[in-house]
């Protein structure tokens, strides 16, 4: 078996990194298909499904004939994919669509993932894309500008630490770590190495949330005291037994640096984020999302409002007899303070006259604002809906994108704001898990005193050969 030797700088051990990772599949369960959820997007985006047979791999040619930017606003912005299927895969393909853009790899460590992106890709340029099951070999083409890190939570960190290291920008799906000292380092690492990251909280460009975030900020709605945001969740995991993981899988690879734990077919893939030991259940799923557009509207720019406590109740109540690890139900309540108000978090099986997910704004005249996926509205404090303004579209999310690496601007989910919003979400799993409220020092991006500091959420211990490295904040 390879080793797994890894070296924080790109070109260091390289042979014995033979790491790759699998895709992350972003689908809605039953209950989210009334809602514009992940599998509307992928569907609305353009994105197909990988098809089932093995990849053909092939090795990258000496003379490669992709050509990369060079400062210059006309040329082309080359990518390589980290991640196959999902949303790894729906973001590539939004960015394919742009005729300054062009896709020269792809890694999977799952051979069965990697065949429609193949296709795709080749049918696009008239090239086979090259192939690759070691990411880090893909960073040191020096033809490649940045990558797409499309993979579960619990590789995040490593894929984007090591991309901006070899001097690559990225666009990283959502949320960008598995914990809140990984969302720290990966700051700190961007931030270091001067790197583009734009963030898959697409909802940033997305027309009824920009209008009511606007809204908040121009002060239509009054001060506000109250924020609320929430999700639905009734997803099943089943009861599985451990199985050998199916060919073409390489599932040590899968597991990476999170703890070890046999395969099982209901917890591999899309149905890893249900799984504490590789994702943070629906807080971090979708709390990064609906979260995020109540911290925005609070904020005067992207640079977040963060809490001063946080307290969460739960756990899994609802459904018994599962494998999900989650909780399937939360009350989380969030206190800040420059601006004073609350924040509420909910996961719950319902949430009765409301979308299955949402945001709201309540006013201390009790005027709401209520927002989700399609659609905005003002309601007074009986329930009767009042004028809204709407304000100038946004940009494409994944143009925006393209647009900031040739500029070197920052853009709409740039990572240093993105990271703010996960480290919010992380906290109502840290208070959950510590059973004790916890308070965030933001000078210090900490948790004050001991509270909450053993929590898998707050920190998780990686796996023998993997390490995370160091980088630390700075002013």
């Amino acid at each position: 078996m390879l080793a797994r030797s890894h070296s924080s700088k790109i070109g260091e051990g390289i042979v014995a990194f033979p790491v790759l990772i699998l895709g992350v599949f972003t689908l809605a369960n039953e209950e989210h298909d009334k809602d514009w959820t992940r599998r509307q997007f992928i569907v609305r985006t353009g994105a197909v499904a990988a098809a089932s047979a093995a990849a053909p791999f092939v090795r990258m040619t000496e003379a490669s004939p992709w050509k990369g930017i060079s400062n210059s606003p006309n040329e082309k912005l080359v990518l390589g994919l980290i991640g196959c299927g999902g949303m790894g895969a729906a973001n590539m393909r939004n960015l394919m669509n742009f005729p300054d853009v062009s896709v020269a790899a792809i890694c999977d460590v799952d051979d069965n993932r990697m065949t429609g992106d193949y296709n795709d890709v080749e049918k696009k340029y008239g090239r086979k894309p090259d192939v690759y099951k070691d990411y880090r070999k893909m960073l040191e083409r020096k033809d490649i500008d940045a990558v797409i890190v499309g993979t579960p939570d619990h590789w995040h960190a490593l894929n984007l630490i090591h991309a901006v290291e070899a001097g690559k920008d990225a666009y990283c799906e959502k949320p960008v770590s598995h914990d809140i000292h990984e969302a720290v380092t990966m700051a700190a690492a961007v931030k270091h190495h001067q790197k583009i990251v734009q963030c898959g909280t697409w909802q940033r460009s997305t027309k009824e949330f920009t209008d009511s975030i606007e809204y908040i900020r121009a002060g239509k709605l009054g001060k506000i005291t109250l924020c609320r945001a929430w999700i639905n969740d009734s997803f099943r995991a089943g009861r599985v037994k451990p199985s050998d993981p199916p060919k073409g899988l390489d599932y040590d690879m899968w597991v990476g640096p999170a703890g070890w734990l046999p395969y099982q077919t209901n917890r591999c893939h899309w149905n890893w984020r249900w799984f504490l030991n590789f994702g943070g259940g629906l807080s971090t799923d979708w709390g990064v999302h609906m979260m995020d557009i109540a911290l925005l509207g609070m904020s005067k720019d992207n640079d977040l409002v963060m809490p001063t406590a946080v307290s969460s109740f739960g756990g899994n109540l609802a459904i018994s007899d599962d494998d999900r690890t989650a909780p399937d139900v939360m009350e989380c309540i969030y206190n800040f303070k420059d601006p004073n108000f609350t924040m509420h978090w909910a996961i719950g099986q319902d949430h009765p006259g409301k979308e299955g997910h949402g945001t709201e704004f309540v006013s201390a005249d009790g005027r709401t604002l209520r927002v989700w996926r399609g659609g905005w509205k003002i309601l007074d404090p009986g329930g009767k809906e009042l004028e809204k303004e709407e304000a100038p579209n946004p940009p494409n999310h994944w143009r925006n994108w393209v647009d900031c690496v040739k500029t070197r601007t920052q853009p709409r989910a740039n990572f240093a704001s993105v990271a703010q919003t996960t480290i919010v979400c992380h906290l109502s799993n840290v208070a959950l898990q510590a059973g004790e409220m916890v308070k965030w020092d933001n000078a210090k991006l900490d948790l004050m005193g001991r509270a909450g500091k053993n929590t898998n959420a707050y920190k998780r211990a990686y796996r023998k050969g993997y390490t995370l490295p160091d980088y630390k904040p700075t002013a």
